[in-house]
């Protein structure tokens, strides 16, 4: 979690503690919500980088010589909205795999479609038909990855989906 993640938090947990003070309990019922999904959403969006990271960095133990990027906070477009979070880079020659994952933070952000709780994409430079978008969507379970196909179907998206966008990065497809 970045600084500007945990100063929000904390601004979250002082309005929270405020409103359960004078008796708000539908604002704080609101509020606690929020900082519960936010703290999902945080942990939902680290696992990813964090996967997609540890992929990267095995293949440089083994002299894969991939050169990696990180940026936050970075903004992106999603479905009309502009996701705020972090956006990974690999390089390797003039190849290039970027992974990007937030979330709305403000009105002005738009919002998060389909009861969405945090976007993401993988893009193949080169290789669009190859790029996947991402959806983190509540289950029964646990909130899960989900991508979208083309014929707006939602696929269970795990590791073994990252480790494949990483062996098309390196072109083992």
């Amino acid at each position: 979690m970045n600084e500007l993640d945990e100063v929000w938090a904390a601004m979250i947990s002082e309005a929270h503690n405020r409103a359960k003070t004078n008796g708000k309990s539908d604002v704080a019922d609101y509020l606690a919500l929020k900082a519960s999904n936010d703290q999902i959403r945080v942990t939902a969006v680290r696992w990813l980088m964090d996967s997609m990271l540890e992929i990267a960095a095995e293949a440089n133990r083994r002299n894969a010589a991939i050169s990696i990027e990180n940026e936050q906070p970075h903004r992106f477009e999603f479905n009309n909205s502009n996701p705020v979070g972090y956006l990974l880079r690999l390089r390797q020659g003039v190849r290039c795999l970027t992974l990007e994952a937030g979330w709305t933070r403000t009105p002005a952000d738009g919002f998060m479609r389909n009861a969405a709780l945090a976007a993401a994409r993988i893009r193949h430079f080169g290789m669009r038909q190859e790029n996947t978008e991402l959806v983190l969507l509540r289950t029964p379970e646990l909130p899960e990855w989900f991508s979208i196909d083309k014929q707006e179907r939602r696929v269970l998206f795990g590791s073994d989906d990252l480790l494949r966008h990483f062996q098309i990065f390196l072109g083992g497809f």
